[in-house]
């Protein structure tokens, strides 16, 4: 088992999930602080977006434990992890999943709107967050009527409109082409650490894993983590 580091954010420890006779997830660690960006890698089918689920209480691992800044998120009830994906965690997601009938502002806005704030300070909290990932020029623009890249940043503007401390990222950059992926990831990661932060970036992409300060590997459910060359 791997030692927790002390001042750890959020850490797992021996975690197992199995699908039928697939093992999801084989004695799984992890571990981040605040502030600090993971890569979680690994090919496709290796259990890296299961360990991501598992880790922001969408899906409970069958053994193990998860500690989210001193709470055990294994036993929390479902209403209680819904809100604490509502209040502490934000996510981006491969296709940015925007409501299509809102527009960009709206969309931005729509996570403060579900947890009670007014119209008026939600779309006020949007539009500076959309200033600042560069698209608050797509403000009244529906999600069809903008680029991937543009539609990407909008979806990071969403998640991190709330103020989460901690960020999951699953494949953000996939339906990118290359250019759009860099400036996607560096608005990202800028974003991130100007409010300290952590985000859990799942990518089989090198290169996105390039803006991580320290990769895990997943494989065959097991997870390792990789010390980066300086």
């Amino acid at each position: 088992m791997t030692t927790s580091p002390p001042g750890s954010l959020l850490t797992a420890h021996d975690l197992r999930k199995t699908y039928g006779l697939t093992h999801a997830l084989d004695d799984a660690e992890f571990s981040i602080h605040p502030g600090e960006v993971v890569a979680v890698m690994g090919p496709s089918g290796s259990g890296k977006s299961t360990l991501l689920h598992c880790l922001a209480g969408i899906v409970p691992p069958d053994s193990g434990s998860i500690t989210y800044n001193g709470r055990e998120l294994t036993t929390m009830s479902v209403a209680q992890r819904s809100a604490l994906r509502r209040s502490e965690f934000g996510f981006v997601f491969q296709f940015g999943q925007l409501v299509p009938e809102l527009t960009c502002v709206e969309n931005v806005a729509l996570p403060l709107r579900l947890n009670g704030t007014s119209r008026k300070e939600a779309e006020k909290a949007a539009l500076s967050w959309m200033e600042r990932l560069e698209v608050d020029e797509l403000q009244i623009k529906l999600p069809g009527e903008v680029s991937g890249g543009q539609g990407q940043r909008v979806a990071v503007a969403r998640a991190l409109v709330t103020g989460p401390r901690l960020l999951f990222a699953d494949e953000p950059t996939g339906a990118l082409d290359s250019l759009n992926g860099q400036r996607v990831m560096e608005l990202l990661t800028q974003a991130a650490r100007s409010t300290n932060a952590a985000v859990v970036l799942v990518t089989h992409e090198t290169r996105v894993a390039a803006y991580s300060d320290r990769e895990i590997v997943v494989r065959d459910g097991k997870s390792s983590d990789m010390e980066r060359a300086v």
